[in-house]
């Protein structure tokens, strides 16, 4: 960022709480926590699809979300911001599970193709989509969307994917049949095959431009697959203990652009501890912090190639005062440029 002026030199008694010599340059204005990059148009999609997991309750995620305010958030930071509703879905009790390696797949796939689409139309008419799930499935659709996109015109995507979960199962290694842990997989080629195809192509990223983050419950079956997937930049938590949350967002964001027009980010609200996150349909203690979540936003901000965003499992009927839904409001607006200063 550039400055107004060069600072004068300090000396270690200058105390002074505040030094506007050294105010940092926005272009939304001076502090107060206004945003920082250009503003952009957004396009908020919801997409209240729970037929990826056995515990009810993420279909509720998107009209959380927004009642916590998302779209004015968005709007306070210069944003233009327009909202086109859901996608439809299917209900689980009006439909039959299927293949019970991977329940409900059919209709999921459903979903995904028309969430695609929707996010075809938003990159097309020029504007951001920011998904809310829904499940963690719904990713299958984002991507595709936006890996379809992005191929009409000859360029490849990244990938940041930031879960307590790798997702990276197939129905032949998942030990539940639930689809909301093969959507990487699926995105990588690795099945399942109509997940995988949806505009006939398939992986949708190279697994040299995929980044895994915060991980730290991987079934043994997924730890083979990562490795059949060729993804090599993963980031447990242990990671992110030992060398820092800006180390590793910076190695991540290395790896999604190169040779990219830029990547999705897929951010699973379980990533979070549940201290802060309690509301999430599959909570593993151990997550990153309150703060530690801000700030991977806030350098994803920063490094301003953010192509698309979508936010996953909030589960209102677990949360506690809708927590885990303000949270991701709070997130988002990191995410598009929010500062503390």
């Amino acid at each position: 960022m550039s400055r107004i002026a060069e600072p004068p030199a300090e000396t270690p008694e200058d105390t002074t709480p505040h030094n506007p010599s050294r105010a940092t340059k926005f272009q939304g204005g001076y502090g107060n926590g206004v945003q920082a990059h250009p503003a952009r148009q957004i396009r908020i999609i919801g997409v209240p699809l729970d037929l990826g997991q056995s515990r009810r309750g993420v279909d509720m995620g998107p009209s959380a979300v927004r009642v916590a305010g998302l779209e004015a958030k968005l709007e306070s930071l210069g944003h233009q911001v327009t909202d086109a509703g859901n996608i439809a879905v299917a209900l689980a009790e009006t439909k039959a599970v299927g293949d019970q390696n991977a329940r409900y797949l059919k209709e999921i796939t459903e979903t995904c193709t028309k969430e695609a689409e929707a996010v075809v139309l938003a990159l097309t008419d020029g504007v951001t989509p920011v998904i809310l799930g829904g499940d963690h499935s719904v990713a299958a659709g984002t991507v595709s969307g936006v890996a379809e996109f992005h191929r009409r015109h000859h360029q490849k995507i990244g990938l940041i994917w930031i879960d307590a979960h790798s997702d990276i199962n197939t129905p032949d290694t998942s030990p539940s049949g639930n689809v909301h842990g093969m959507p990487l997989a699926a995105l990588l080629g690795l099945g399942p095959a109509p997940l995988a195809n949806i505009y006939g192509f398939s992986p949708k990223v190279a697994p040299e431009n995929t980044v895994i983050i915060g991980v730290r419950d991987i079934d043994a079956t997924e730890k083979e697959n990562i490795r059949r997937a060729g993804v090599t930049h993963v980031y447990t938590m242990r990671d992110i203990d030992e060398r820092g949350m800006r180390t590793v967002m910076e190695d991540a964001l290395r790896a999604a652009s190169q040779g990219t027009a830029g990547y999705h980010v897929s951010l699973d609200m379980d990533w979070i501890d549940p201290e802060d996150a309690p509301g999430v349909g599959t909570p593993v203690r151990g997550g990153a912090t309150y703060r530690e979540a801000h700030l991977a936003m806030e350098i994803i901000a920063d490094n301003g190639k953010m192509l698309s965003l979508e936010i996953v499992e909030v589960n209102p009927v677990i949360d506690e005062k809708n927590r885990t839904a303000d949270l991701a409001v709070e997130l988002i607006a990191s995410a598009f440029g929010k500062k503390i200063l």
